[in-house]
């Protein structure tokens, strides 16, 4: 391909002119150049470039208050926002900078835009945002404390588990057991769903809450059944008690085949 049909094949940019080929084979000046998102051909950004770049100041108007920032010119108005907030103290997400009477985005560079030094910028605050972001932080901080509350009461019903297995343990090798302790530990165990049912929570959250609520319920319901087992064993002889207890032991238990009727629960 000759130098004729090459040239042809560059891109026309309205005012910017790239010079001829030097003679004896120069390289063109295009080649130190990158395109930015509004299709200005500007000159390429390197580490060498960066050290180079002059610093600007800029007016920021906010309220009837003038406030001057110093900041690179090649500098996004993302990074303006990061410098206003800690002048200002308002949130970056907070902000709208208006530059020509528009608003910028914060990934757009000052330099892209027109911004010089010297230049005027308005900052307003976004109301919407600012009203999403605290309705999200009290959202995240609502189910921060519902998490917190079910891991305690995860840590109560563990403790309260152990006492079950243990009087289960102690019943079914027929011993009795007072049935104030039953009572006392149904109720400690009922104490806990009502703590489940309080915590309002949403996703994960909801199924944690729900998963410990199937699980307190088990627990009551182990205790309906052998509170009924450890009545009987009052009742029971003692001669037919040691009979029971005597490993290997194969003849038929009394009331083995009682219908046991459970607690019914509502659907948490």
């Amino acid at each position: 391909m000759n130098k004729d049909n090459m040239l042809k094949m560059k891109p026309t940019v309205t005012g910017v002119s790239f010079p001829s080929p030097a003679k004896g084979g120069g390289s063109d000046s295009a080649a130190g150049l990158e395109v930015r998102p509004c299709g200005m051909y500007v000159q390429k950004r390197s580490k060498d470039t960066k050290a180079c770049v002059p610093n600007i100041k800029v007016k920021v108007k906010y309220g009837s208050y003038f406030h001057e920032v110093a900041l690179s010119s090649q500098a996004s108005f993302g990074e303006l926002k990061k410098m206003l907030a800690g002048k200002i103290g308002l949130n970056p997400q907070d902000q709208k900078l208006m530059f020509k009477e528009k608003e910028r985005d914060s990934k757009a560079f000052l330099d892209v835009v027109g911004v010089k030094d010297g230049s005027k910028i308005v900052l307003l605050e976004d109301e919407l945002s600012k009203e999403r972001r605290i309705l999200e932080s009290r959202r995240n901080a609502k189910m921060e404390r519902a998490s917190k509350d079910i891991a305690a009461i995860r840590l109560e019903v563990d403790k309260l588990a152990k006492q079950v297995a243990s009087i289960e343990t102690t019943i079914n090798s027929g011993k009795k057991v007072e049935e104030i302790v039953l009572l006392n530990l149904i109720e400690s165990l009922m104490i806990q769903l009502i703590n489940l049912d309080g915590i309002s929570a949403d996703g994960e959250i909801k199924s944690q809450r729900r998963m410990q609520v199937k699980r307190t319920q088990k627990y009551i319901e182990i205790l309906d059944l052998v509170k009924i087992k450890n009545s009987d064993i009052s009742k029971l002889p003692p001669d037919i008690l040691d009979q029971q207890n005597k490993p290997g032991n194969l003849a038929p238990k009394m009331n083995s085949e009682r219908v046991v009727v459970t607690t019914k629960w509502e659907t948490f």
